[in-house]
């Protein structure tokens, strides 16, 4: 197999598992909605063992048929599995890519996956509601972090696909994209504020996070109409509008139901089902919408690289070779 061959496989493999990675972390934000919804945060009121056991995979007598046990726990296993992803993740990255600034993303999301694990710990030993919130505020931009690094390494991005002219559309897409994330996440720490008993649902919160919504729907709204007016002819771009826009639909009618749900509160067992499925599908679209705006961020943060500069050689001028893909990477 010939280097070039060798090189283009592993970026593939790398892309492979990083894409795994964020996967896994759906998973795990989703059963850690469900541990939310349920009031299973304290089913174990001990960290970081489990009713007194180290036994990570069996620390009581078939705690899967427990249903708090199992959410509780169960969360704590695919935290566990996560961890170790990622963990993978930043030694692959740290051994194999050229990028400088990309191996020091990949320390700062073992950072982040550590430092999550500590705040989920601490807030079963302190019995901390407002650590509860700050682990799912936390939690998101962690999300956010492995799917910037499952970007980083696709071929649109390191061959410099659809990178934008230096222009005023250009640079009104690149503000409204900024303005969907933080717009996005801001939601999300509002909801946060919402989702966790004691903390929320007063009608001050939900005012702030339906006027939100409206705003999300703006900034969204307005990232689609100047990616398609002005932009229709750069792919990696306009799919990520359109996957922002139908991402921000989703989101909106899930957010809807949701609140229409709780104010209603439906008695007996398929109201409590459907609360759970419909909180729990609203985080999740939550953090593929912010996922997505993180993508149309930093699609259009990318500037023109300019023209390599020529040097005189016995009267003549020729271009300075490039370097190798592999250590020019942008």
């Amino acid at each position: 197999m010939s280097p070039s061959r060798s090189r283009a496989s592993d970026w593939t493999w790398r892309r492979r598992f990083s894409a795994c990675t964020v996967l896994l972390t759906v998973f795990l934000l989703s059963w850690g909605g469900v541990v939310t919804s349920i009031g299973a945060g304290m089913a174990f009121p001990d960290w970081p063992t489990s009713l007194g056991s180290y036994n990570l995979i069996n620390p009581v007598e078939e705690w899967w048929l427990v249903p708090a046990y199992l959410a509780e726990h169960g969360h704590r296993l695919i935290a566990s599995l996560v961890g170790a992803f990622t963990v993978a993740l930043a030694a692959w990255t740290w051994w194999e890519d050229p990028r400088a600034w990309m191996r020091k993303l990949s320390l700062a999301a073992v950072a982040l996956v550590v430092l999550q694990g500590l705040l989920g710990g601490l807030r079963v030993l302190w019995v901390s509601l407002d650590l509860a919130m700050v682990h799912a505020c936390v939690a998101q931009l962690f999300f956010a972090t492995l799917v910037a690094m499952t970007l980083f390494v696709t071929d649109t991005w390191r061959r410099r696909d659809g990178v934008l002219p230096q222009t005023d559309s250009a640079r009104h897409l690149r503000w409204w994209s900024y303005a969907a994330a933080a717009f996005v996440y801001l939601q999300i720490v509002l909801g946060a504020l919402l989702r966790h008993p004691g903390a929320g649902m007063s009608g001050g919160y939900t005012t702030l996070h339906v006027a939100g919504a409206f705003a999300v729907v703006g900034v969204v709204l307005g990232a689609f109409v100047v990616a398609e007016k002005h932009f229709d002819a750069v792919p990696a771009v306009r799919r990520t509008a359109w996957v922002l826009l139908g991402t921000m639909g989703l989101q909106f009618a899930l957010g809807l139901a949701s609140l229409l749900l709780t104010l209603y509160e439906p008695g007996g067992q398929a109201g409590v089902i459907a609360y759970v499925v419909l909180t729990v599908a609203h985080l999740v679209v939550g953090a593929v919408l912010l996922g997505a705006s993180v993508v149309m961020s930093l699609l259009t943060s990318r500037r023109p690289q300019h023209a390599p500069p020529s040097v005189p050689t016995n009267g003549a001028t020729r271009d300075v070779p490039e370097r190798s893909l592999a250590r020019a990477e942008p």
